[in-house]
């Protein structure tokens, strides 16, 4: 439910007024944490597929006394979201989940306004990952399984037009193939663009 792998509020330069929209919220972490910054005239949305995530989160939220913010079902591929209609897209851990990373951009780009940020925090793969870590169950629910190279998922970004692209990277750490044993590098990196 707090599951991510870097912070993308904090490099997010988010400022008061401010409309964010979080995908992949869960129970709402980053969400209060954008919330926070917003302040009472800002507002931050959260998206999540699962009407679990979206009830623990509302509940969070009332339980704090949280009014800016709202939770919304839908998938990041499909934003429930308006053309133009955000300042702010974050995602911690969840594009590396999505079989349409390209589709995932493109809407982020759609529901942004011009000169949005889009700030994520992502893992990437050195290099391609082998079959085995591919296929294995346990490397998917680790957000390790659909990690893409690290080239290629910023060419993903910048194939939605997004630009001036910054890469932080935040931490390393190494995946075993099941089958065959062979270790591949894997990076945490948040990434800022911004639309044109």
């Amino acid at each position: 439910m707090g599951l991510g792998c870097g912070n993308p509020t904090a490099i997010a330069e988010l400022r008061e007024g401010e409309t964010v929209l979080d995908l992949g919220s869960g129970a709402g972490m980053d969400v209060f944490l954008a919330a926070n910054k917003v302040g009472p005239t800002g507002r931050v949305i959260g998206v999540d597929m699962t009407e679990a995530m979206i009830d623990k989160a509302n509940a969070i939220a009332k339980s704090n006394g949280y009014e800016n913010v709202e939770f919304r079902l839908g998938e990041i591929e499909n934003l429930p979201a308006e053309d133009n209609s955000v300042d702010t897209l974050i995602s911690n851990c969840v594009i590396n989940l999505s079989p349409n990373k390209s589709r995932v951009f493109s809407e982020a780009y759609r529901v942004l306004k011009p000169k949005g940020r889009l700030v994520v925090s992502d893992i990437v793969a050195e290099r391609a990952l082998p079959d085995g870590i591919k296929e294995d169950l346990d490397a998917w629910a680790g957000c390790i399984a659909g990690a893409l190279e690290k080239n290629e998922y910023l060419e993903e970004i910048r194939g939605a037009d997004f630009a001036d692209l910054q890469v932080v990277p935040n931490g390393e750490f190494h995946a075993a193939d099941p089958r065959s044993g062979e270790t591949v590098k894997l990076l945490s990196i948040s990434v800022k663009a911004y639309k044109p």
